[in-house]
């Protein structure tokens, strides 16, 4: 079968490969490769373990680990699946997954051993019968090749299963001879054997005493339940019929529940990894960090495994000259790969014993599991350094719009007050020189505080201020602070009250002069003339309350939950061109912060505005 896909097919390609432990089986790998590197498909590679793989030898586990890496190494990814039908099982996994075309290879063992039953090619082809199948000849294919069961391991006859072989045996003849004696049929007699029969395939390990038992009951029969009893005749002529249905029916009980015993055994293996697989997802969902995420991932491999595994990041050593080595007898590599990038290595310890093809199909989507929150993690730091970026770049924008806005303003008034004054000064009278020297004081002034404010704001954010804490009289710093507040306060009524004259506060004098400085003046800027300012302090609870309230329009609702951030500046018209810049309430939480304390803004009754900080107090000790 051939033909050349069409543009449209090629991104739809789906190409299965059957593993198996066969030595032509590497030559079906590479063909399904080729097939997919043509079709730009994608490769998938499926072994189907059958019970009888489970007895084979080393021999066989170690060519289809082979099978299984050269797979890996050619782009597929591996699956694996567990059922006695290989045929079926094929067939349902390429239905449910999208498989266009299956790669097998073709093999007459089966009908060479059993002339009457189909090769696993005829009845995957009856199982799919509209997939696309590819048959690989090859003489080894042809030969006949069959799994063969492990020389060392477990020995086919031991005590317990023998002692167990016999009880099964004892019970049931014991029971069957109390048939007897109440005279019932001897069809309730073999009934109890066959009981018997599948009794002795549940409870022991090998199949052997399922079969055993099956012939054992024929004779034990014979010999206590037929005419003459006690010997290996039958007068009867339709004993020897009941003799053979009923050593088929015990054969064919003992060997459905040996079957039903190993698929069971294989379920809840399948049960077990698919368990750990799904707390790999949940364990990586949680980790928080690279660290977190490669400690959760070698935990659930060495649970999986049971060995010891160590995983290896780009920092630790060249990862692709340790892929490059190539699996050994002692270590098994695995890639934490995805999309290109190898994230790290995982090695796990095999000396001991191999990793078998299901545990490896799982390791595997364990590895692509940590790649990929590998990958979310990685993301989701440059998800926030950029936003940490974007969010410095817009405070530097904000910055220097506002500052080439509101410098540009005075340093205009300034400068040409300034060359007035040079040009025509000695045509203009006192009072007009008097306003002009009050103007340029005034813009100097304000331009001083604002890169005062600016500075103390970054050094506070940037932590590069250290307080130099002292004991300080409260009215003594409040008047400080009084003394360099803006000259326009003589336009407002300031009231200092202060309930405790002997208010001492830990703090660094020169910041809290700076917080009541801006607190003071803003009041003074954004309050018409002749309002009232009342400044008070006092102790409640072990901590200085210093307040600063107008009587002026007030703050919206709205604004005080933004009002200490930076650049804030609500929506204050501009009507003297010096616009507040956002920086004093900032620099003021800033400061109160440092010190322990918190600041918070309120309405005054009936209107108007009150700021409060606190600070903590000292204790004072009086001695007499």
């Amino acid at each position: 079968m051939s033909g050349r896909p069409t543009e449209g097919d090629q991104t739809r390609e789906h190409i299965l490969a059957c593993l198996s432990p066969a030595p032509s089986n590497a030559k079906i790998i590479r063909t399904a490769a080729r097939m997919a590197e043509a079709y730009q498909g994608t490769l998938t590679a499926l072994f189907v373990e059958t019970p009888e793989f489970a007895s084979s030898g080393a021999e066989e586990r170690s060519r289809l680990q082979a099978n299984t890496r050269l797979a890996q190494e050619l782009g597929a990814v591996t699956e694996h699946v567990a059922g006695e039908d290989i045929s079926f099982q094929i067939a349902e996994f390429a239905r449910l997954n999208g498989v266009t075309k299956i790669v097998v290879g073709r093999s007459n063992a089966a009908s060479r051993r059993f002339p009457g039953r189909r090769s696993l090619t005829d009845r995957l082809i009856e199982s799919a019968p509209n997939m696309e199948i590819y048959i690989i000849p090859d003489s080894l294919t042809d030969s006949d090749y069959r799994v063969r069961e492990k020389r060392v391991g477990k020995p086919v006859f031991t005590v317990l299963d023998t002692v167990k072989f016999l009880l099964s045996l004892v019970m049931a003849t014991s029971l069957s001879l109390l048939f007897y004696r109440w005279g019932l049929s001897d069809a309730n007699i073999i009934t109890v054997y066959i009981l018997g029969v599948l009794i002795t395939s549940v409870v022991t390990e090998h199949m052997v005493y399922g079969v055993l038992a099956s012939v054992a009951s024929v004779f034990i029969f014979n010999y206590l339940f037929t005419d003459p009893r006690y010997t290996l005749f039958a007068y009867d002529i339709g004993y020897p019929m009941t003799f053979l249905v009923m050593l088929l029916a015990s054969l064919l009980t003992g060997t459905l529940a040996a079957r039903m015993k190993n698929l069971a055994y294989q379920s809840a293996i399948s049960a077990y990894r698919t368990k750990i697989l799904l707390d790999t997802n949940q364990s990586l969902q949680h980790a928080s960090g690279r660290e977190a995420i490669v400690r959760a991932t070698a935990d659930q491999l060495s649970k999986l495994t049971g060995r010891d595994v160590a995983i290896y990041l780009p920092e630790d050593c060249d990862l692709e000259a340790l892929l490059s080595r190539g699996n050994t007898d002692a270590r098994l590599y695995g890639p934490i790969r995805l999309g290109g990038v190898l994230y790290g290595v995982a090695g796990i310890d095999v000396k001991d014993k191999p990793v078998d093809a299901f545990e490896n199909g799982i390791l595997m989507s364990i590895l692509g599991e940590c790649a990929l929150a590998m990958q979310n993690e990685k993301n989701a730091r440059e998800k926030e350094d950029a936003a940490v970026l974007a969010r410095n770049e817009q405070l530097r924008a904000n910055l220097l719009r506002t500052i080439s806005h509101d410098l540009r303003t005075p340093l205009t008034s300034i400068s040409g007050n300034a060359s007035n004054l040079l040009s025509n000064g000695e045509e203009f009278d006192e009072a007009t020189k008097q306003r002009l020297y009050t103007d340029i004081y005034d813009d100097s002034m304000w331009l001083i505080n604002l890169v005062e404010n600016l500075l103390s704001v970054t050094r506070m954010e940037g932590g590069g201020v250290e307080l130099h804490r002292t004991a300080e009289l409260m009215d003594e710093v409040i008047a400080e602070a009084l003394r360099h507040v803006d000259r326009r306060k003589a336009e407002h009524t300031i009231t200092v009250q202060n309930t405790d004259e002997l208010l001492l506060v830990q703090m660094d004098a020169r910041l809290i002069v700076q917080v009541i400085i801006n607190l003071v003046n803003n009041a003074v800027k954004y309050t018409p003339r002749g309002s009232e300012i009342i400044i008070s302090a006092c102790e409640k609870d072990h901590m200085a309350v210093v307040s600063v309230a107008d009587n002026g329009a007030g703050i919206p609702d709205e604004m005080k939950p933004q009002i200490f951030e930076l650049f804030y500046t609500g929506e204050h018209p501009v009507t003297d061109g010096r616009r507040s810049m956002g920086l004093g309430l900032a620099l003021c939480k800033s400061i109160v912060t440092a010190h322990g304390g918190e600041i918070r803004v309120s309405d005054a009754a009936p209107h108007g505005a009150v700021f409060t900080f606190t600070l903590p107090v000292k204790e004072v000790q009086l001695h007499e």
